[in-house]
């Protein structure tokens, strides 16, 4: 081994005894703000959001700490930008970013922490408890957004607190931020931040990531396809009422086809392992319905929506041609979709990028040596199953980016749950990589 190595590992043993004993004090605080958070409805459902309820709750508990901690409007800055990843179609206005600064003496590389206050609708009658219970059961704290992903910025939020508290100036520049509109393939908070100049020279994000290191994500696109046929005319006549129900069943059947030919993609490095690379994925499908008081009528109209996901190398725009070239062929195939083409409708649009961080990237070492020396055994990096910020902030703004936060089940469903002993963990490997980085 050599010289240098021996003086890393110990400062990474340092950086995480330091971690730990600053952070001891605050095993209570953190887990009362993640749940004070949970209790706080941030749902957000295009185009508007409730985030600035959870972004008060963060701004009381920094303030009440003397954290130089500020919100500010994304609005104002999305409305004055021509990026093509300001949503048309989103409302941004009094929707609020929250921003908190330790900063550094002028001579180190900077850190951002940073991670989303909105969530996904509650569906409240599927849950044991009330969503926004914060009730603490077994060891794990139940509500929505405690995964996905409250837990991780307590945690994050904790690291500056931390730092705070023990009056620790870095060498480089130490930001938290919490932003909205991430859910629904978003951005937009996390572009406002970057677009008003809170930048860094790495990032992490702290979504669930049942503590390990995730240097990938992946891109996606949604998308409608909609037909209609039939003449409502016909009803009761000796005319044939002609629906799309069925052959919406061979429009299903080349989306299947899709979803074998993406799985033998060339997958890289970071997604070698995965069984199903780069998922399609039928996300609703529709033709009449099933309320008492609909009609018992032959529809004349059917819907399915899909997502596809794509790789970090992959060439999205080029992928998506293909798809639709492929769909007009598949239409030119068949006699009903010949005389009735499907309507592509995009949910979104520019789709999802995805984003991949060498493993040999100084940060992906610093954060992975940090998670395995806090956690006492040798730290998972991997890559994530979904899209996320971090390809705004590499792809669109050169800042390397990875995630780490911590354990739980149940993201954007029932009974979403983080566990209160990975909370604590989190908040420890953040402080220790950010000693480490800004050291």
């Amino acid at each position: 081994m050599s010289e240098k190595q021996t003086i890393d590992r110990s400062a990474t043993d340092e950086a995480a005894r330091q971690a730990r004993r600053l952070l001891r004090p605050l095993r209570r605080s953190l887990i009362a703000l993640t749940q004070e958070l949970v209790r706080v409805d941030t749902v957000a459902v295009p185009p508007e959001g409730r985030e600035n309820a959870g972004q008060e709750v963060l701004e009381k508990w920094l303030r009440r700490e003397g954290v130089d901690v500020e919100t500010y409007d994304t609005g104002k800055i999305l409305r004055a930008s021509d990026h093509p990843y300001v949503r048309a179609n989103r409302c941004y206005a009094q929707r609020r970013n929250l921003i908190a600064r330790i900063p550094g003496t002028g001579r180190g590389q900077s850190l951002i922490l940073t991670g989303h206050m909105d969530t996904v609708p509650a569906q409240a009658a599927q849950w044991k408890d009330s969503p926004w219970s914060g009730r603490i059961r077994g060891g794990k704290l139940y509500g929505r957004g405690a995964w996905d992903m409250k837990g991780g910025l307590a945690a994050q939020f904790a690291v500056v607190l931390a730092l705070r508290r023990a009056g620790i100036r870095l060498p480089g520049n130490v930001l938290a931020e919490s932003v909205v509109d991430e859910e629904w393939a978003g951005g937009g908070g996390a572009l406002a931040g970057r677009l008003r100049g809170d930048n860094a020279d790495a990032a992490v994000i702290a979504e669930g990531t049942n503590l390990t290191v995730v240097r990938a994500t992946r891109g996606g696109h949604f998308f409608d396809l909609s037909v209609t046929a039939g003449d409502p005319a016909k009803y009761f006549s000796s005319g044939e009422v002609e629906s799309p129900a069925v052959p919406m069943g061979r429009l299903l059947q080349w989306i299947d086809g899709w979803t074998r030919r993406r799985k033998r993609i060339r997958r890289g490095t970071a997604y070698r392992d995965f069984e199903d690379p780069a998922p399609v994925q039928v996300l609703a499908l529709e033709a009449g319905r099933f309320e008492p008081g609909t009609p018992w009528s032959v529809p004349l109209s059917a819907k399915v929506r899909v997502y596809f996901q794509f790789l970090p190398h992959e060439d999205v725009p080029g992928v998506i041609r293909s798809i639709r070239d492929s769909l007009a062929e598949f239409c030119r195939r068949d006699p009903f979709f010949c005389d009735h083409p499907p309507q592509w409708n995009d949910l979104v649009y520019p789709p999802l990028l995805g984003h991949e961080l060498s493993r040999t990237h100084p940060w992906t070492r610093c954060l992975s040596a940090s998670a395995s020396t806090c956690l006492g055994k040798e730290a998972t990096v991997t890559a994530a199953p979904y899209p996320c910020d971090a390809f705004l902030l590499q792809h669109e703004f050169g800042i390397p980016s990875l995630l780490f936060g911590p354990c739980g089940s149940g993201a954007h469903n029932a009974d979403e749950c983080v566990t209160l002993a990975s909370l604590h963990q989190t908040a420890e490997v953040l402080l220790a990589a950010t000693l480490q980085w800004c050291g």
